[in-house]
């Protein structure tokens, strides 16, 4: 599809949208979330060995969900490549997209989509194998780079390189299987893209023990989930299921013990989960959302850990990604 027939079609699906209904309604009508994902990175979004999507930006979907259908089993998944990502976004093919973004101001600004917050703090990083003999970025003048178009990669990568006087040749790919393809079978000496994608791809390469990841963490990346622009209500729909999670986490809610503190929980438990607590009619959701939403997935940090940190193949460390209390970044306005 050429760009400006691609735009039409989004004007008239976001003008057809607003003239009958907002995404909430429009997402209870048809009964399913639509949520756009990657095309499989482990530990983030990818099929299981039951074609099931798990990871922690499946989570993220489900848990959506969750408060604005009542069931975190409502949801297409819709794979995207970095290059597709924005366009399905913009289109309508996805109401949410939940899959490994970088806020950037030119992002939130000229594709006509709002990023609802950070669900992960980040950084691009490098990855090379054991018999180059390479111990720090620095030392990679003259190396080939493989990496994704359509990301803040090659951005990143030329301002650090070049601040570096460090000479390097990219080689890019539309697709993140591609890219892993040709740095697998040494078709470059690098692999350039997010740290924890890193940790994931890794795990997928013929011999693991034979790549690492080098230190340096060349740039900041808070990736987040984002929705088309034009409708405050599903924006903060989604924005605050974000909050949930890690208020959640704050409050010593579990995906077990929600439904025993309904009953006894504190009082600020009770009111987050929907006891006495008008927050959610300002939504237009149910009083008990947040309460779906703890139920279906748990809080922050339990899906964190599942996924991506100790209770995960990846046990990457949550470093930034801790709570507020706990030395990290990770923190939630009130639910209230």
């Amino acid at each position: 599809m050429k760009l400006g027939v691609l735009a039409l079609a989004s004007t008239a699906f976001l003008a057809g949208t607003a003239a009958n209904a907002g995404m909430l309604d429009v997402i209870k009508e048809r009964g399913e979330l639509r949520c756009g994902v990657s095309q499989g990175v482990l530990g983030f979004s990818a099929p299981n060995d039951k074609g099931e999507w798990t990871g922690f930006d499946i989570d993220f979907c489900r848990a959506v969900a969750a408060a604005a259908l009542g069931n975190p089993d409502k949801v297409k998944y819709v794979p995207l490549s970095t290059k597709e990502r924005f366009t399905a976004l913009q289109s309508g093919e996805a109401d949410l997209l939940s899959r490994q973004t970088t806020w950037t101001l030119s992002r939130d600004t000229d594709l006509g989509m709002s990023f609802v917050g950070v669900n992960y703090y980040d950084g691009q990083a490098f990855m090379v194998r054991n018999d180059l003999g390479v111990k720090s970025v620095k030392e990679l003048s003259g190396a080939s780079v493989c990496t994704e178009t359509g990301t803040t990669t090659e951005q990143n990568m030329a301002d650090y390189f070049g601040a570096n006087n460090i000479q390097y040749q990219v080689v890019a790919f539309e697709k993140a299987d591609q890219t892993i393809q040709a740095f697998n079978t040494a078709r470059c000496d690098v692999y350039s893209t997010d740290a924890s994608a890193l940790y994931a791809q890794r795990l997928t390469l013929n011999d693991p023990n034979r790549f690492v990841v080098l230190p340096e963490v060349i740039s900041k990346e808070p990736l987040g989930p984002a929705v088309r622009q034009g409708d405050d209500q599903w924006f903060k729909i989604v924005r605050w299921t974000l909050f949930a999670l890690t208020e959640a986490e704050e409050l010593g809610i579990t995906k077990d013990n929600a439904a025993k503190l309904l009953e006894s929980g504190t009082n600020a438990q009770k009111r987050f989960l929907g006891i006495e607590n008008e927050a959610g009619k300002s939504l237009g959701l149910d009083p008990k959302w947040a309460y779906q939403v703890v139920s279906a997935v748990g809080n922050y940090g339990e899906v964190f850990e599942r996924h991506l940190g100790k209770d995960s193949p990846l046990k990457i460390d949550r470093g930034l990604n801790k709570l507020w209390s706990q030395g990290g970044l990770m923190y939630a306005p009130p639910a209230r």
